[in-house]
């Protein structure tokens, strides 16, 4: 919305207009307001939509770096029990994609790529899983955005951080295979340390070049596969297609993927624990706990509990209402609560997020953000009524605003998921 002088008599004036716009820009409407109306000054509240895919919510694979750490983590709190009954409707997900999808693509290999393949995806070394069995075709082990005073069990939600972690926050999830390393363009990569394992934030973790057959590996029938010497260069294109395919059966597995009603509703209940008035203080960047304006109001934060599927792909409509926001809020929000969600971890932790402790918050991708509407209450209420102006109301252009979105924004971000896998 715009606030503007302008001569309104002339007629049709909203069609010709959008004759002189591009098709992403669009004049739904005009309405006569008072001399000192200001849309920025009298916007009571906002409303954002987020689209989420629902293989978001699925657990970390087993052999990640997280997946250990929840374990161990539910062991030390003696959460074992309730952490499993939060992952029950997800259970064995991983375990049915490595036999039906991984298997046929490994299996059909041979020997000595099937052994360095198998070793990349699934053997650890030092305590972090090692994905990288070719130079091209890297694993990611996405780890968070981490802050200088930031702590491991903020992130993951499951134990409270040992010395050993101390301001160290690490969330690694493996194994999902990347043409090349996506870092977040706000952070530098950098190596942090946790109980004495090493990985670069926002950068891959890569196999050791003797990976490349200077070593003995096992291969999947158990037998031991002789030391080779290094690859000719046809054998490493052989790898490098391994290794797309094995992203590519990875991605359609995941693609695949239903959420169940019970995680949706626990998503839910997740998203009302940011309703209320709270200190979003480590939902934001270059604000301390005791900044007043880190205190903002959630109205609503809701998650359509129908999915619609897009291009063979589930997703998620998660709508929030608040009276303002600070850069990366929402997508703080929702990465807090997905992080929770995925990994099974007690909902309490966001509540807990909202003290004077240091946490680290992953932000989501922008991609599924959009801003839908401001909202004008209190204009409409008294001034508009008061000097016999019409009301701010976009709920008149719903049709068209539907339309719009369809067209110009929802498939945009449906195309571009589908094409860079964000």
């Amino acid at each position: 919305m715009i606030s503007l002088k302008l001569i309104v008599d002339e007629p049709d004036i909203v069609e010709k207009i959008n004759k002189h716009l591009t098709p992403q820009i669009r004049v739904w409407g005009i309405e006569r307001t008072i001399g000192s109306f200001s849309c920025y000054q009298a916007c009571d509240s906002r409303w954002y939509e987020y689209f989420l895919p629902t293989h978001t919510l699925l657990p970390p694979h087993p052999s990640s770096y997280l997946a250990q750490r929840m374990e161990e983590s539910a062991d030390e709190m003696n959460d074992r029990d309730a952490h499993e009954g939060r992952q029950e409707e997800v259970k064995g997900f991983w375990k049915d994609v490595e036999e039906n999808a991984i298997k046929p693509v490994l299996n059909s290999l041979d020997d000595d790529i099937r052994a360095i393949v198998s070793k990349a995806l699934y053997e650890p070394e030092d305590g972090i899983p090692q994905i990288e069995p070719g130079n091209e075709d890297r694993t990611a082990l996405h780890a968070a955005d981490i802050d200088g005073s930031s702590k491991l069990a903020a992130s993951t939600g499951l134990t409270q951080p040992s010395e050993r972690t101390q301001d160290a926050a690490i969330i690694i999830d493996a194994p999902v295979l990347h043409d090349k390393a996506q870092a977040d363009d706000e952070i530098q990569p950098r190596t942090d340390t946790v109980n004495g394992a090493t990985a670069t934030t926002n950068a891959p973790v890569s196999l050791p070049p003797q990976s490349l057959g200077s070593h003995e590996t096992i291969n999947n029938a158990g037998d031991e596969v002789p030391p080779h010497t290094p690859l000719e260069p046809s054998r490493k294109d052989v790898l490098q297609e391994a290794t797309k395919r094995l992203k590519a059966a990875y991605e359609k597995a995941k693609r695949a993927y239903r959420v169940p009603k019970k995680r949706i509703e626990r998503l839910q209940e997740a998203l009302e624990s940011y309703v209320g008035t709270q200190n979003y203080w480590n939902y934001t960047i270059q604000k301390t706990f005791r900044d007043p304006s880190a205190k903002r109001i959630i109205k609503s934060f809701v998650v359509n509990p129908n999915p619609i599927i897009i291009n063979g792909t589930e997703w998620l409509s998660l709508k929030v209402h608040g009276q303002s926001f600070m850069m990366h809020q929402i997508r703080k929000m929702v990465g807090m609560a997905t992080l929770l969600v995925r990994c099974g971890a007690p909902l309490s932790r966001i509540n807990e997020s909202y003290g004077s402790e240091r946490w680290s918050i992953p932000k989501v991708p922008g991609l599924g953000l959009l801003l839908e509407r401001p909202v004008f209450d209190t204009y409409n209420e008294r001034q508009a009524k008061k000097f016999e102006r019409e009301t701010l109301d976009f709920s008149k252009y719903e049709k068209e605003l539907e339309a719009f979105k369809q067209k110009e924004i929802y498939q945009r971000i449906f195309d571009e998921e589908a094409r860079d896998n964000t």
